[in-house]
C-alpha cells in the first residue's frame, strides 16, 4: 500500500483526532482553536476557473513545494493525498474529522489533501483558493496553531510564487479573505448558556464584534450539540496576530459566560442537571438504535456532565470521540459495506455503547 493510501486509511478508519485530546487551554469549553490561511499562486487562475489541465499543474507545484519542505527539519513531514481516486465515502468522513470542508469533498478532478499523521496540520489544495492550509490544536491554543501554520507558509513561500498585493495582502478567490487571508476559529461547547436560554444573547453580542458565529462544521450549519464555531470575518487592515488577539480576547469572554451560568445552574438546579446528565449517559449506553442528531445531543448533554464534575472516571477525549464515531459517514466506514438508514442507526448506537464502555 503507498504511503498516503495507508495514512489515509488511518485517518478515516480511527475515531480519535489529537486535536479533541481535552488537552490545552480552557479546553472544558473551547473543543479547539483552528488557524486557516489562504493563499493563490500568482500565474494561475482562482480554482473555479480551472480547467482540469491548470487543476493539475497547481497540484504538481504544491506536490513539489511539500517535497522540498518535508526535506527540512523544521516541521514534521506531511504527505500529499490526491483526491481523484479516494472514494465519496472516505471523503466525507474526513469532512466528518475537519480535515475537509464540505464543497473540497464534492466530485471534482484536480483536487487534494495534504496532511500529516497527528492531523493538526492540513493543506486542501484547489478547494476555493489553491491552498488552504489549517493547523488545528485542543483547546484555545490560537497563538501557538498560528505560530505552527505561519511556519509550513513560509517552507511553502520558499517554493511557490504566491499572489501578493503590496497594497492589498495575499489576493483570494472571496473578497472576504483579502489581506492576510487568515481565518482563525475557536470551536466552543456551550450547554449551560442554553440550558439557560442565554446563548442568542451571548452569540449576538459576539456578531456584534465584527466576528462570525457557525454551527459545528462551519458555514450553513447550525449548533447542533450546542457546538459553536467563532471566528474573524474580516482580514483586510490587521496583522495575524491581531485577528487572533481578538478573537482569543472575545473566547475568554464567552467562556467566563459559559462558566459562570454552569456555576448558577449547579448551585440553583444541580438535581435537574445531575438528571439530565444521568439520563443521557444511561440511553448513550443502553439504546439500540440512535439516530446522530440524538447522539449528538446526547453527547452534548454528558460532555457538560464531565466537564461539570458530575461525571467522573472518565477523560474528556474518550467523550470528544463520540462527535466522530456517531456520524453517519463513520458509522457506514466502520461497517464496511453500505447500510440502510435503520442498519445505520442500529450500528451508530453499538459503536457508542462499545466506546462509552471502553473510556
Amino acid at each position: 500500500m503507498k504511503p498516503e493510501s495507508r495514512l489515509l486509511q488511518n485517518i478515516v478508519t480511527r475515531s480519535s483526532s489529537p486535536w479533541m485530546d481535552g488537552s490545552g487551554g480552557s479546553a472544558d469549553v473551547v473543543i479547539s482553536g483552528r488557524v486557516r490561511l489562504a493563499r493563490n499562486l500568482r500565474d494561475q487562475k482562482f480554482p473555479h476557473l480551472l480547467d482540469e489541465r491548470s487543476a493539475k499543474s497547481v497540484m504538481d507545484s504544491v506536490a513539489l513545494a511539500v517535497n522540498q519542505m518535508n526535506g527540512k527539519e523544521a516541521v514534521p513531514p506531511m504527505t500529499f493525498v490526491p483526491l481523484d481516486d479516494v472514494s465519496s465515502l472516505d471523503r466525507q468522513v474526513l469532512v466528518e474529522k475537519h480535515l475537509l470542508s464540505p464543497q473540497h469533498a464534492q466530485p471534482g478532478r484536480g483536487r487534494a489533501l495534504v496532511t500529516r499523521p497527528d492531523e493538526k496540520m492540513a493543506i486542501m489544495v484547489n478547494e476555493e483558493d489553491h491552498v488552504r492550509l489549517q493547523c488545528l490544536h485542543s483547546g484555545l491554543g490560537l497563538e501557538t496553531a498560528l505560530a505552527d501554520a505561519m511556519a509550513v507558509d513560509d517552507l511553502l513561500d520558499e517554493v511557490l510564487d504566491f499572489a501578493f498585493d503590496e497594497r492589498s495582502g495575499y489576493l483570494t478567490a472571496c473578497p472576504t479573505n483579502v489581506g492576510t487571508g487568515l481565518r482563525a476559529s475557536v470551536m466552543v461547547h456551550l450547554p449551560a448558556l442554553a440550558l439557560a436560554d442565554e446563548v442568542g444573547r451571548v452569540l449576538s453580542a459576539v456578531n456584534k464584534l465584527g466576528l462570525v458565529v457557525r454551527g459545528l462544521y462551519g458555514e450553513g450549519t447550525e449548533g447542533t450539540g450546542n457546538v459553536y464555531q467563532i471566528s474573524n470575518q474580516i482580514t483586510l487592515g490587521q496583522t495575524e496576530k491581531e485577528i487572533v488577539e481578538k478573537l482569543t480576547l472575545v473566547a475568554n469572554q464567552v467562556v467566563a459566560e459559559e462558566q459562570r451560568c454552569r456555576d448558577d445552574l449547579l448551585e440553583t438546579k444541580r438535581a435537574t442537571v445531575e438528571d439530565l446528565v444521568w439520563r443521557a449517559w444511561g440511553i448513550l449506553t443502553s439504546a439500540r438504535i440512535m439516530s446522530s442528531s440524538e447522539a449528538v445531543k446526547l453527547w452534548s448533554e454528558v460532555r457538560l456532565g464531565v466537564e461539570s464534575g458530575i461525571v467522573h472516571g472518565t477523560d474528556m477525549k474518550g467523550i470528544n470521540e463520540i462527535l466522530v464515531i456517531s456520524q453517519p459517514n463513520f458509522v457506514m466506514k466502520s461497517s464496511g459495506h453500505a447500510l440502510t438508514p435503520e442498519e445505520r442507526d442500529y450500528r451508530r448506537a453499538h459503536l457508542i455503547r462499545q466506546h462509552l464502555a471502553s473510556v
